[in-house]
C-alpha cells in the first residue's frame, strides 16, 4: 500500500461498521459530495480558486467513495487512494505549501460527514453503537489518508532540497570558474533560486583535521560548497559577517567571483602561516600590501637576501630594532621626529641607528631608485618574522 500500513483490527474500524450500510449511504453520495467540496471552498481560502476545482472535487469525491467501499468490503483495495493523495502533497510541496489547509480540508470534511449521518440516522436506520463506529472510522479513515499526503510532501521536499544543493553547487562551480558570462550566471542562479546580488565576496574555509571545517549554519542567502578539497563561501552584498579560520576576498560583481576566492584563498594561506591574524575572518581588501608583497615570494625572497644582507647579518634583536626604524624611515620621508612618534623611541635615538644603518647599507639607503625595494624587503621580512628569507636557504636544482 504505497509504503503505508494498516495494523490490526483497532486501527481498521470500518470493520465494526454492519456492511448493509453502504448500501444504504450509496443514494445519498452525490448530496453528501457537493456539499463537502462546497463547504471546503468555503471555508478554506486556499482552495476557493478555480484551478483546484477540478482537484478538490475529485479528492472528495474519490475519498468518500472509497469510504463507502471499505465499510461494504474492508479489504477493498488502497493502491489508487493512498497513490491519490500522496500526489495531493507532493503538490503542496511542489508549490511551496504547508499541509495545513489540506489538514483543515481534511478535519472539515470529517464534521460534516459525522453531522450529516447524525442527521439521517433515524431515517437511515442507524443505532447510536453504529452511528459511534461509523464515526471512528471517518475519523480513521482520514488518518491513513492525512499520512499518504504528509509521506507525499516530504518526498517533494526531500527532491527540491536535493535538487536546490544541486543546482547551488553548479552555480558556486560557474561562479568560480572565472569563465562565466553574466547572461549564464543570471540564468543558472534563477534556476537555483538565488538572487543574484549586485556584489559578493568569496570566503576560502580552513580544513581542519581530515575533513572541511563546518561552520555555523550559514544564513540562506549564502552560497556554500563545503565538500570540494577547499571548501568556500560566496557571501552576497558583503557587510562585515564574521567566522573563524576563514578568508574573504575582496567584493567584486558575481561575474568576478574567481578573482574574490583566488585572493581569499591567498589570504588564508598567509593565515595560517602566521602572516595575517587567523583569530578572527581575514579580509583580504584590509591587507593588499601583503597580499601584493607576498604574491611573489621567491621574487621578494631574492630582493630581500640582496638588499638587506648587511642588515640580516646582525644579532637578531639589533636587527629588528635597525629594521622597523628603517621601515618607519622610508614611510616618513627620514623625518626624524614623526618616525620617532610612531616608534615611541627618541629623536636623537632614531638619528643614531640611521647612523648606523648608513654604515651598514650605504649610497642604497638615500637611493631614490632602491626605495621601493628596500620598503618592500622590509615589509616582508617584518611581516613574516623573517621566514620570507627561507626560501633562499633552499637549493635550487642546477640545470639539467
Amino acid at each position: 500500500m504505497n509504503g503505508l500500513t494498516l495494523h490490526d483490527h483497532s486501527t481498521r474500524p470500518w470493520r465494526n461498521v454492519p456492511p448493509h450500510l453502504a448500501r444504504d449511504l450509496r443514494p445519498h453520495l452525490p448530496a453528501v459530495i457537493d456539499e463537502a467540496a462546497t463547504a471546503i471552498r468555503r471555508q478554506v481560502p486556499e482552495y476557493a480558486r478555480p484551478a483546484y476545482d477540478e482537484v478538490l472535487r475529485g479528492a472528495v469525491d474519490h475519498a468518500i467513495r472509497h469510504f463507502v467501499d471499505l465499510i461494504a468490503d474492508p479489504d477493498t483495495p488502497w493502491d489508487d487512494t493512498l497513490g491519490l493523495f500522496r500526489d495531493i502533497g507532493y503538490g503542496e510541496a511542489r508549490e511551496g505549501r504547508t499541509l495545513d489547509a489540506w489538514d483543515t480540508a481534511l478535519r472539515l470534511g470529517a464534521r460534516l460527514a459525522v453531522r450529516a449521518l447524525g442527521e439521517a440516522s433515524d431515517r437511515l436506520g442507524i443505532t447510536r453503537t453504529a452511528l459511534g463506529d461509523l464515526a471512528e472510522a471517518i475519523f480513521a479513515y482520514l488518518e491513513v489518508l492525512a499520512e499518504a499526503a504528509a509521506r507525499g510532501h516530504a518526498e517533494a521536499a526531500a527532491r527540491a532540497a536535493a535538487e536546490r544543493r544541486h543546482r547551488r553547487r553548479r552555480l558556486v562551480d560557474l561562479l568560480i570558474s572565472g569563465t562565466a558570462t553574466p547572461q549564464a550566471l543570471a540564468d543558472q542562479a534563477r534556476l537555483a533560486r538565488w538572487p543574484l546580488p549586485r556584489t559578493l565576496c568569496a570566503v576560502a574555509l580552513h580544513e581542519r583535521g581530515h575533513g572541511p571545517y563546518r561552520p555555523p549554519a550559514l544564513p540562506g542567502d549564502v552560497l556554500a560548497d563545503l565538500d570540494r578539497r577547499d571548501p568556500c563561501v560566496l557571501v552576497p552584498e558583503p557587510d562585515g559577517r564574521r567566522a573563524v579560520l576563514a578568508a574573504a576576498g575582496p567584493p567584486v560583481e558575481p561575474v568576478h567571483a574567481a578573482r574574490s576566492l583566488h585572493w581569499a584563498r591567498r589570504a588564508l594561506d598567509l593565515a595560517r602561516r602566521g602572516v595575517l591574524p587567523a583569530d578572527r575572518l581575514v579580509h583580504a581588501a584590509d591587507h593588499l600590501p601583503a597580499l601584493a608583497v607576498m604574491h611573489c615570494e621567491d621574487l621578494v625572497a631574492r630582493v630581500t637576501e640582496l638588499r638587506l644582507a648587511p642588515l640580516l647579518a646582525l644579532s637578531p634583536s639589533r636587527r629588528e630594532r635597525l629594521a622597523r626604524t628603517l621601515l618607519e624611515c622610508l614611510r616618513c620621508g627620514f623625518n626624524a621626529t614623526e618616525v620617532a612618534g610612531r616608534l615611541q623611541v627618541h629623536p636623537q635615538t632614531v638619528r643614531y641607528r640611521l647612523h648606523q644603518l648608513e654604515g651598514l647599507l650605504g649610497d642604497t639607503l638615500h637611493d631614490p631608485d632602491r626605495r621601493l625595494e628596500l620598503e618592500i624587503a622590509l615589509f616582508a621580512w617584518l611581516t613574516t618574522g623573517g621566514r620570507v628569507t627561507d626560501s633562499c636557504k633552499t637549493p635550487r636544482p642546477g640545470p639539467a
